[in-house]
């Protein structure tokens, strides 16, 4: 039996694995125990990646839909018609016509991301999305604003560490273990969250109304400034802005952030004096969660500026720049902007590297009313966006007034079951790869190892970036995809890195590639326009927005729009994830089943008796978009009157409850939380 060491390219995480190999065949997976990150464990659905390798919804050749039915066809003939179709449509209304996308799991598959944006550079169309346009990146954007690059938090040496809306052991289950081992340790914990998840008995917990976590952080911030808590030498050194920052918290009061949020302000002031006292203190905030909403971008401001003014910055425990490995750029010039670069000029504008991405909100609003212009064409590839993208009933009303539609998947899918061409591709455990996330931006470790192929591709199954490049080939882009081999590729990638795959074949476990810098800004600018840490944006300002956060509320809070409370009068939450499943991915799987077997509606005994609910039965939740039917889970660890529902789940479709028009204005986010719903019971 043959042991490879590779790793699982399931989510970010990047653990480390054993693949067990007979006569060709994966048999068995174990953690790899000299692994950096996971230490020879793997969380269920990593456990379960043989049921996931030969799961029965694979797709096993290229499928054309005819009379609503689909037909097998060759490889040559779908990638033909494809591209004999996207000429088509390029001659017929220009090259924008043609929307891609990449899924999540994208960020983990370097390849199918670049790859993505290859073809859509050759082809002209500057319309290539991706979640970040709808889920992460304005943590991303927020801290760039603010310190001119991305610092990353560094939990494995805090010694104060505030969950911000994150849930670590659903999600960076590695992330859970860390902070656990920081506690014992000494280190003092935070959780802010509506729901109360397991980690928080370890620490403060702090319970908010949904939406609200800005005008906590300002306040901390009040209280910070106020009781002369502040790094007084690093933010005279370091900063600009302060002054302003200074006059703007002072109507945050903690009283005032408690009608607005909640919380006692006694607690607001008992967090921040610990956050501001404790050196190497670092705030995690949720993915989802922090985003997702009206306020989404200006809030992870706020968190930046609480980490500035404490001179939490580039010192260990706290955020720090972590070296990122330079990879090769796969990408071609497109001369036309995508959608939203006008409408978010604060996300597509700002700074010296805009994103390559357009804003996701817009993108089903062009396929179904045309404006700016049509998107006639849709690539999905690793992705699900039936199910997991925001307003369901809007991408389904979109999609048919495509004219071309190609899901490129493992697996047939709810999208895959409406596209015109589903076309089979290999899981990462068929293919050699980047692996160990190069980014260095999950948990501040520059680290990189190969992902290494387990098993030869089942079926007529193919690599994402051979079949991107055999249709590029197909429309005339041979020059522009020179590659035949996964090795041919990595070797590309790697060859302005430093890192040579023969270092990596060496090393299977993976390789440090470069060493963190603590106190940087002793040694160089902050890269903004003036070389400090900007607590103020003029540029924001430039561009019509505030230059310092303030508190906004959800548009469909009771204070915001209290008229829609009155029939929908609850709050929701959505996207909550399961270690069970990574979005909608393996809910097929009997195993995982067994241990999560329903979606679940969060909801806290004194919100169950205002409807008459048990725990366990039935129940419709509602918005002013849509309905689901889902499960009721009564619990003491929700907040009362919030439903929170998990992300992912066929049977109930968080994303139906959604708007697309609703929308954090400074992002162009979708908002995914603090949305007005109802609860219905069920007749038995």
């Amino acid at each position: 039996m043959e042991i490879i060491k590779t790793d699982c390219g399931l989510c970010i995480n990047c653990c480390g694995v054993n693949a067990y190999v007979e006569d060709g065949k994966l048999v068995k997976v174990e953690g790899i125990p000299e692994h950096w990150l996971n230490k020879g464990k793997l969380c269920p659905k990593g456990e379960r990646l043989v049921d996931l390798l030969y799961s029965p919804a694979r797709l096993k050749y290229p499928m054309k839909k005819v009379n609503g039915r689909f037909q097998r066809i060759s490889w040559d003939d779908a990638l033909g018609e494809i591209g004999a179709k996207l000429q088509e449509l390029k001659h017929k209304y220009g090259a924008h016509t043609l929307a891609t996308w990449t899924g999540s799991v994208g960020v983990e598959h370097f390849e199918m991301a670049a790859f993505n944006q290859r073809f859509r550079g050759a082809y002209g169309t500057p319309n290539f999305f991706n979640p970040e346009g709808i889920c992460f990146r304005t943590r991303i954007l927020a801290r760039q604003i603010t310190f001119g690059r991305y610092p990353v938090e560094e939990p494995a040496n805090a010694n104060c560490i505030i969950l911000w809306g994150r849930n670590p052991d659903e999600s960076y289950w590695p992330v859970g273990r860390i902070v656990r081992e920081r506690v014992q340790a000494g280190a003092k914990l935070i959780t802010i969250d509506p729901r109360r998840i397991p980690i928080s008995k370890l620490g403060i917990y702090l319970q908010p109304r949904p939406g609200t976590d800005g005008a906590i952080a300002l306040a901390m911030m009040n209280v910070i400034i106020e009781e002369d808590l502040w790094d007084k030498e690093f933010v005279e050194k370091y900063t600009t802005g302060f002054d302003r920052l200074m006059e703007h918290v002072k109507e945050y009061t903690p009283e005032k952030a408690e009608t607005i949020s909640s919380v006692p302000a006694s607690e607001i002031r008992r967090v921040a004096r610990i956050f501001a006292t404790t050196k190497g203190a670092c705030i995690l905030e949720g993915v989802g969660h922090m985003n997702q909403f009206t306020n989404g971008l200006q809030t992870n401001r706020a968190y930046s500026m609480l980490m500035a003014i404490t001179g939490n910055v580039d010192v260990p425990g706290g955020w720090v720049t972590c070296p990122q490995v330079r990879l090769a750029d796969l990408r071609l010039p497109v001369n036309e902007h995508p959608l939203g670069y006008d409408e978010f000029p604060i996300f597509h504008q700002f700074g010296k590297n805009p994103p390559p991405y357009g804003s996701a909100s817009m993108m089903t609003e062009a396929m179904k009313s045309e404006k700016p212009y049509p998107i006639k064409g849709f690539i999905s590839s690793g992705s699900n966006p039936a199910l997991t993208f925001p307003d369901t009933k809007l991408f389904l009303e979109g999609i048919k007034n495509l004219e071309l539609f190609v899901n490129i998947d493992p697996n047939m899918t709810e999208t895959g079951q409406l596209a015109d061409y589903v076309l089979p591709a290999c899981t990462f455990l068929e293919e050699t790869g980047i692996g160990g996330f190069p980014y260095g931006i999950s948990y501040c470790e520059p680290y990189i190892m190969l992902r290494k192929k387990v098993v030869e591709p089942l079926y007529e199954s193919k690599p994402i970036w051979m079949i991107w490049s055999e249709l590029g080939r197909k429309m005339g882009y041979a020059e522009h995809f020179p590659w035949n081999t996964d090795e041919e590729v990595a070797e590309h990638f790697f060859s302005t890195s430093g890192v040579t795959v023969k270092q990596l074949m060496e090393h299977p476990e993976g390789v440090f590639f470069g060493k963190k810098e603590y106190r940087m800004f002793e040694k160089r600018p902050f890269p903004t326009a003036s070389g400090k840490i900007e607590l103020f944006s003029a540029r924001m300002e430039e561009l019509g927005f505030p230059g310092i956060p303030g508190h906004v509320e959800p548009q469909q809070s009771p204070v915001a729009n209290p008229e829609i409370v009155k029939q929908y009068p609850e709050i929701l939450l959505t996207g909550c994830r399961q270690v069970e499943y990574i979005d909608a991915q393996m809910h097929d799987v009997p195993a995982l089943r067994v241990r999560k077997p329903n979606a679940e509606a969060e909801i806290h005994p004194a919100t169950a008796a205002k409807y008459g609910i048990v725990h366990g039965e039935m129940l419709a939740v509602e918005t002013p978009r849509g309905s689901i039917r889902i499960m009721a889970n009564v619990t003491q660890d929700i907040k009362p009157g919030v439903v929170s529902v998990p992300h992912g789940w066929a049977e109930a479709n968080c994303n139906i409850l959604l708007d697309a028009k609703l929308l954090d204005h400074v992002s162009g986010y979708i908002t995914m939380n603090s949305v007005a719903c109802r609860i219905v019971k069920l007749a038995n």
